[in-house]
């Protein structure tokens, strides 16, 4: 097998076939052959080129998703900067950033057959400067109406489609025996961003320190200077991009042939399953700060106010989320995603029920009295650990989940052909980009969950706040019980009869 590239691209070279034709258009660094499945290949040019991609993929998607979630912390920061938003209001912008970014990841996945992951990291990479200029300008000025906010809050959704390009990028490259581990690292460090843009932005900005190992700059807060900080880095990703990674020409697939995968059961199944895992890690990730600071703290007396400060644990939600990913794509390659992601639900059930008891031990602070930010304070603890347990659980949901993506369509074309065949090998080479569509939509329905979560927390129809969050938690329980049925029902009661019908594949 021959590898052919641009000049400055590495070429490689492997004694299996004759060199595939090059195609025409070239933009860019392209390897026109890639068979990661073939061993020999893969020990002795594959593994390297892929882990090469995979790590910039890596830094790339990272900073999306730290600008996809600048809101979240930001938006606690805003009262104190002289903006007069309500907690609905807050909310708002909080979600705004996960609806675009659902929306944006099913034409962000058909980019890569499209323009080559490399070219459009790039491209994607160098987007991100729309929303942190943007965002740099509107909170130098008060007077900025909300609508702007909005729209501005809007673009930060770009950040969440560099979510889905990468993951179909790095599908491409690894083989089906390491594709768990692999998205799941690229996915856990895309996630990642989530948390240190709740750790740093305070310290960033000048609002708050980091326990008091790092003490917040003073002058007050400055949150433009988050802002310029994250444009900087992705102008760093985008010549990382340029000059580390390379597009695959194998990586080829017309958007109809993608659009297939919507008349797939499939790809509304595991849809409906992300929705319960990542969509309850982005969702829950964007929420946090805004519930920990209308729950557990007021301003009084200022700087540090009283009660619990949401800026010192905000971030551990994520981290907890994003690092327990690549474990449930380890644990799904080792016992099977259906059955990760079952216990991943029955966590999620038991962990919310337990965040919801002590929610209710909470006494209402609409106020925001003194006395009663103290008094829940004694029952933060428990709030925290169990919350941290639901997001420990989202992770691992996350990780197992996108192992069952690949399988179920690998299986698919296993069934439906015999080994050693041509046949064999064009439908395995299908079953991958249709796979990659799949991650493509499956990402982008799954992530709405990021945006109803914050918005069932914000309830306008509910006067009492903490009504509406008890009531959100109650129906987040009652989804996940319906989750945990469907993956039982479908991927576990009766495995030899659903791989029999197509359903599933043998190693789901």
């Amino acid at each position: 097998m021959t590898v052919t590239s641009q000049p400055g691209t590495p070429a490689t070279t492997s004694p299996a076939g004759p060199p595939a034709p090059v195609r025409a258009r070239r933009t860019g660094r392209w390897i026109d052959r890639w068979e990661p499945e073939d061993e020999q290949f893969w020990e002795a040019t594959g593994r390297r080129v892929a882990r090469r991609n995979l790590l910039w993929s890596i830094f790339a998607e990272h900073l999306g998703f730290s600008v996809w979630l600048i809101w979240s912390v930001s938006s606690a920061f805003l009262v104190a900067l002289g903006f007069d938003y309500s907690p609905q209001q807050l909310f708002l912008l909080v979600a705004l950033p996960n609806l675009v970014g659902s929306l944006l990841r099913l034409p962000y996945t058909f980019a890569v057959p499209k323009f080559g992951g490399r070219n459009w990291t790039m491209v994607s990479a160098g987007l991100l400067l729309v929303p942190t200029l943007g965002f740099a300008y509107a909170v130098q000025h008060p007077g900025t109406p909300f609508w702007v906010f909005c729209l501005i809050a809007a673009t930060a959704g770009l950040g969440g489609g560099n979510f889905a390009s990468s993951m179909a990028n790095i599908n491409f490259f690894y083989p089906a025996a390491k594709k768990g581990a692999a998205l799941g690292l690229n996915a856990a460090g895309g996630n990642l961003g989530v948390s240190l843009i709740q750790l740093f932005l305070p310290v960033i900005v000048g609002g708050a320190g980091i326990f008091g190992m790092v003490k917040a700059s003073e002058g007050g807060i400055h949150l433009e200077r988050a802002a310029w900080v994250y444009a900087g880095l992705a102008v760093v990703a985008t010549l990382a991009a340029y000059l580390f990674m390379d597009n695959l020409g194998t990586a080829v697939s017309r958007p109809r042939e993608q659009l297939q995968v919507l008349r797939h059961r499939q790809t509304w199944l595991m849809s409906f399953l992300y929705i319960g895992t990542f969509g309850s890690f982005i969702g829950y990730s964007a929420a946090m700060p805004l519930l920990i600071k209308l729950n557990f703290w007021v301003p009084d007396p200022a700087p540090l106010g009283t009660g619990i400060y949401f800026a010192y644990y905000a971030f551990l939600g994520a981290l907890v989320g994003s690092a327990t990913r690549p474990f449930g794509g380890w644990l799904a390659d080792r016992f099977g995603g259906a059955r990760i992601t079952l216990a991943a639900f029955g966590l999620m059930i038991v962990s919310t029920l337990a965040v919801l008891w002590t929610l209710t031990q909470l006494t209402p602070n609409p106020t925001q009295d003194p006395a009663i930010a103290t008094d829940n304070q004694s029952w933060f603890p428990w709030f925290l650990a169990f919350f941290l347990v639901v997001f420990a659980a989202t992770g691992v949901g996350n990780g197992s989940t996108y192992k069952m993506i690949p399988a179920i369509w690998r299986g698919e074309a296993e069934r439906e052909t015999t080994p050693g065949t041509p046949e064999r090998a064009s439908a395995l080479a299908l079953a991958t980009k249709q796979a990659s569509a799949a991650i493509g939509v499956i990402g982008a329905v799954g992530a709405v969950g990021g945006f109803l979560i914050p918005l069932a927390f914000s309830s306008p129809w509910v006067d009492n706040p903490m009504e509406a969050t008890k009531g959100a938690f109650t129906v987040f329980t009652a989804f996940y019980v319906v989750c945990a049925l469907v993956t039982y029902a479908v991927y576990l009661r009766a495995p030899a009869r659903a791989r029999a019908r197509g359903l599933v594949a043998a190693e789901v």
